[in-house]
């Protein structure tokens, strides 16, 4: 017919004839009672799609040639269209599909079973059809019709469940969707029906959920509940703004307690408890962002940021946190393994990396170090000098090199002392064996200290070894600070009962005056050994108040020493141990005078550190404007400490007075290098 020129004939015909066929199966499908309804409009497209392939076969020619030629639609194509237009869109089949498919979405949605098998086979239908027919006469009133349902749903759950539940159950039905979408809808609408769960269920009740009474975030986070704050962040980050939500309510909440935590007067009453509160918090919250929040790193970032604000809210953290370290590594470390202390140690290095007064914990840790050095009580080398080296890691050099020294003259006093005994030893006799420590001005926290009347008995050793050491090092002076000391005495008390005495310096002093004399008042006492008064009274307090230490009794007996007091041998005194370590009354912390003057050290020594950088940045600079300067000292004292910005301009007066910078003619905000 096509070669006889018959080709419209026969398109025509054969369009009539399948709309003619189309029509009676319309009828047949719209006949088709309840569940039998789909079953039935699936059974005529099976066999509708079979005719189709058959009649694109028998006319392949007619495809081929007539139909490009007289721009017709394609056989196959046009059968599709008329199915669509005389089958989907016959107004008694229409809407019927769509209630029928959306009414088996909702009873699967309640927990029926429905037949995804004939709901996959009817959705690929409308498919096939073209993307236009799925999307407009099923997807679009599919979301419409889901978006209510959520929406009541969702306001359902919140009203009778906690956060944890709520949160089950919107994870629930958001994978239910996407199970949904992989058995029977088109790929493409899972982005979209989960886009509604999402908005329904989470985005419009995230702050409602996280400030939940009881059970929202700060309980979770309180709780350790791992596993609902993983869900929490899961399903949150799936939102606009979610895990920003999240992460300003949990910032909040840590900086409230970390507050908390830092100004109650309670828990700072003991350093070492103080600091290790801290460290439980960050070990809790790490754990928290590591297993719930995927080691998120805005969430890191937040809590790095937390606790920075509160640590510096407490002036003595930088103290306290070396009262950490120096409990650790007198005792606290004692029997743990090479990685339990480098553990350890890396945690308190991260508390110290929040610290914006690093030179403050500087000046304890100097203080903290040479007691434990001087005093023979650290735990271990390895560890004071593996500490050294992460301080080294973090803060360079110059923050470190002090401290290397203090080693550096522990070891070279060892030296000496074996010279010293190997050269003098028969000058010295039978007499008290001395120990000496050489400390280098500058590497040590030293304090000007009056001396003390040594006993005779020492005086005479000590002036040998300052004979030998400046005969050996020439141009050197040594001062003996009484101070810092340690002494061993041997005593004998009543019943000829013998016991070795670790005590101070100040303490041995004391305690040797006793040698001629059985009774002496305190006056007595400050005139023969011109022990300074406050050292004096600790000194006394702990050789005689503190109970199964006290070898000297005091009269009127009392806790407190006073200047009318007087002092006797105290002959009864017993102890089970051989050797007594008489400690001298000290506060573990600072008091407030020593706080205040430690403090006021510190001030000193930023003060030429303040100069230099303004001197560095200005030689660099040549001419430079007040906030400048203030904004790129802070820039490169930040590491250290955060300058004061009244500091910084007194100090730029100073140099301005010593002429290293004068102030523009013109702009006298304006600064300018003189070289």
């Amino acid at each position: 017919m096509v070669l006889h020129k018959y080709g419209e004939k026969l398109y025509a015909g054969l369009e009539s004839t399948m709309t003619w066929r189309l029509k009676e199966i319309s009828k047949s499908i719209e006949a088709a009672q309840g569940g039998l309804f789909l079953e039935e409009l699936n059974t005529k497209w099976m066999d509708h799609n079979k005719a189709l392939q058959m009649i694109r076969d028998i006319l392949m020619y007619m495809d081929r040639t007539y139909v490009p030629q007289s721009r017709r639609t394609p056989v196959h194509e046009l059968g599709l269209n008329l199915w669509r237009d005389h089958i989907i869109h016959s107004p008694m089949i229409h809407s019927r599909l769509l209630d029928t498919l959306l009414d088996l979405i909702h009873r699967e949605r309640m927990g029926e079973m429905i037949n995804r098998g004939l709901m996959r086979s009817i959705t690929k239908m409308l498919m096939d059809l073209g993307a236009a027919v799925y999307q407009d006469d099923f997807e679009k009133p599919f979301l419409e019709v889901s978006a209510s349902f959520y929406s009541g749903e969702s306001q359902e759950f919140i009203e009778c469940c906690d956060c944890g539940d709520y949160l089950k159950k919107s994870e629930r039905r958001l994978n239910e969707e996407m199970e949904r979408v992989s058995h029977y809808l088109d790929a493409g609408t899972e982005t979209k029906i989960t886009s509604v769960v999402e908005k329904e269920m989470i985005a419009n009740h995230m702050h409602r959920l996280v400030h939940m009474e009881n059970s929202g975030l700060v309980n979770m986070l309180v709780d350790d509940k791992y596993d609902d704050l993983a869900r929490m962040y899961n399903l949150f980050r799936r939102v606009s703004d979610g895990l920003s939500t999240i992460r300003y309510v949990m910032t909040s909440y840590l900086r409230e307690t970390g507050k908390q935590l830092v100004t109650d007067p309670e828990r700072l009453k003991d350093p070492v408890e103080f600091v290790q509160r801290l460290l439980n918090e960050k070990d809790k919250h790490d754990k928290i962002i590591n297993v719930a929040f995927g080691n998120d790193k805005t969430f890191q970032n937040a809590l790095n940021s937390s606790f920075e604000y509160f640590i510096n809210l407490n002036n003595r953290s930088p103290e306290f946190i070396s009262l950490y370290v120096d409990d650790k590594l007198r005792k606290g470390l004692k029997g743990a393994t090479e990685e339990d202390v480098e553990v350890i140690l890396d945690k308190v290095m991260m508390l110290f990396r929040y610290l914006q007064e690093k030179d403050v914990f500087e000046k304890y840790y100097k203080q903290h170090l040479a007691k434990r050095l001087l005093s023979g009580k650290t735990v271990s080398d390895d560890a004071e000098r593996s500490m050294i080296v992460k301080l080294k890691t973090e803060c360079g050099y110059q923050f470190t090199s002090k401290l290397e020294g203090m080693f550096t003259d522990m070891k070279t006093s060892q030296d000496t002392m074996i010279d010293f005994y190997a050269k003098k030893s028969e000058e010295l006799g039978d007499g008290p064996t001395l120990d000496v420590h050489i400390l280098t001005t500058g590497s040590w926290p030293t304090q000007p200290c009056p001396p003390c009347n040594l006993p005779t008995e020492i005086l005479a050793i000590c002036d040998k070894f300052r004979s030998y050491y400046l005969g050996t090092h020439s141009g050197r002076r040594l001062t003996w600070q009484t101070n810092m000391g340690t002494a061993d005495i041997k005593a004998t008390f009543g019943k000829g009962q013998k016991h070795e005495l670790n005590v101070s310096t100040y303490q041995m002093c004391v305690l040797m005056l006793f040698n001629s004399t059985d009774g002496l008042t305190y006056k007595d006492i400050e005139q023969d050994t011109a022990i300074p008064a406050s050292d004096l009274k600790r000194c006394l307090q702990s050789l005689a108040c503190v109970k199964g230490k006290n070898v000297l009794r005091k009269e009127p007996m009392s806790k407190d020493i006073s200047e009318d007091d007087t002092f006797y041998f105290n002959d009864k005194f017993t102890s089970k141990l051989v050797k007594v370590k008489i400690g001298t009354v000290v506060a573990q912390k600072e008091s407030e005078p020593e706080k205040q003057e430690t403090r006021q050290r510190v001030e000193e020594d930023r003060k030429p550190q303040i100069e230099a950088a303004i001197v560095r940045i200005m030689k660099s600079r040549r001419v430079l404007d007040h906030n400048s300067i203030v904004a790129e000292v802070t820039k490169q004292l930040q590491a250290r400490f955060m300058p004061n910005p009244v500091v910084i301009k007194k100090r730029i007066e100073s140099l301005i007075e010593r002429e290293f910078l004068e102030r523009d003619k013109a702009d006298r905000k304006l600064y300018r290098y003189l070289a």
